[in-house]
């Protein structure tokens, strides 16, 4: 007789069972991934090296410098300014009969041209009142001359002896005296009389640009009147302020009749490009520029308004700011190379047998555009001009053309 099956105790030896199935299926999945990632790696190609690596040598510019005496360059500012300037007045009161178009602010005038006329009939009426009183001192004057006659003739026929001191009274000398004065003074008026009259005409004292008029046609003016302003034409100022730390490099002459140093002149925003002017320093201004306390110096510039068309000069605009290039005092026995050359530190790159050297320099004056070395390079060395990405000293270095090394 069979006995029934227990299936609480088949359960748990089919549990244990597919527990085993289930980890060895597991082992197995990550024993092939394991074997495939080896397979990648050890079938994966290798980069192999064929050259070593090598330094290669940096590619510069160079240029050669020479010792020799140069001339530096002071570059300031400064503004265009009249060198002789007038207020035109009246020297007598009347009213404006006469002006002329050369009166016009802008225009040119020559030396004695007429601008204005004030009315000169009050001043014709005096001159001829003024000479009718000189004829009549001088008719009188004759008067007297005859009179003396008359009394020295009568005193010579009385034969009397008579105190000197009574001489003169006799003679009528004191009279004379006095008719003689009255002549004097009627011509010193006559005098004033024509000078009042030629004041009424109102002319430019010299060759002038008109600045400005106050007074037109009708106007009533009165002695010491601005009537309007006049510049010279014939010469320039440019009032230029410069730091006081380099006056010493500019030269000053205390002979009005010697040139100063050259000065070359730009107007960037307003003459041609390429175009400029020419001037010379003249004067050193005894006091300081109140706003930047620098010292202001005088620059002279002939012709400014280039009214000689031969030389193609651009004419200069009074109160315009431009640019000056003063010629400084020479330097002896130094270098000069671009100031941008001039690396932090004062220090030069140079190249020596193919070396990168950098130089400690002493720099005896810096302008705009070059600095002047006094120290520190010597005549041929050759100065990199180029920028460099890494600065060592002894650094290797090449040039154009000498290729890879």
């Amino acid at each position: 007789m069979n006995q029934p099956i227990d299936e609480k105790a088949v359960r748990p030896e089919r549990g244990r069972a597919g527990l085993l199935k289930t980890v060895l299926v597991s082992l197995m999945i990550v024993l092939v991934g394991f074997a495939l990632i080896w397979l990648i790696f050890s079938t994966e190609p290798t980069a192999t090296r064929k050259d070593t690596a090598r330094e290669t040598a940096m590619l510069v510019d160079v240029q050669s410098v020479n010792r020799g005496r140069f001339t530096p360059i002071v570059e300031v500012m400064g503004q265009v300014v009249p060198s002789r300037q007038i207020t035109l007045g009246s020297r007598v009161s009347g009213e404006v009969i006469r002006q002329t178009d050369a009166f016009t602010p802008g225009r040119r005038v020559e030396e004695g041209t007429e601008l204005l006329r004030i009315d000169p009939a009050d001043f014709e009426a005096t001159l001829q009142q003024r000479r009718s009183e000189l004829q009549q001192a001088k008719a009188d004057f004759e008067l007297e001359q005859g009179q003396q006659v008359v009394a020295r003739q009568e005193f010579e026929l009385l034969g009397d002896d008579i105190a000197a001191v009574n001489d003169a009274l006799i003679l009528r000398e004191p009279q004379l005296k006095q008719a003689k004065a009255r002549v004097a003074g009627a011509e010193a008026a006559v005098k004033q009389a024509e000078l009042d009259l030629a004041r009424t005409r109102i002319r430019a004292p010299f060759p002038a640009q008109v600045l400005s008029r106050e007074v037109s046609l009708g106007s009533q003016v009165s002695t010491g009147q601005s009537l309007g302003r006049l510049a010279g034409t014939g010469q320039y100022w440019v009032e230029a302020t410069v730091p006081l730390s380099r006056l010493r490099w500019l030269t000053f002459t205390s002979d009005p009749e010697t040139s100063g140093a050259p000065v070359t002149l730009h107007h960037d925003t307003v003459w041609p490009a390429g175009q400029t002017r020419e001037g010379r320093l003249a004067q050193l201004v005894g006091e300081l520029d109140d706003n930047a306390r620098m010292a202001r110096v005088l620059i002279t510039v002939e012709d400014p308004l280039a009214l000689d068309r031969a030389e193609g000069k651009p004419p200069m605009i009074l109160g315009g700011f431009v640019r000056a290039e003063i010629q400084g005092r020479p330097l002896d026995n130094v270098v000069r190379i671009e100031r941008d050359l001039v690396r932090r530190n004062n220090t030069v790159w140079v190249m020596e047998e193919r070396q990168l050297a950098i130089r400690d320099v002493e720099i005896a004056f810096r302008d705009n555009d070059y600095a002047y070395i006094q120290a520190g390079l010597e005549h041929g060395d050759q100065v990199i001009t180029n920028d460099l990405s890494s600065v060592v000293s002894g650094a290797r270095l090449r040039l154009e053309g000498d290729g890879d090394e």
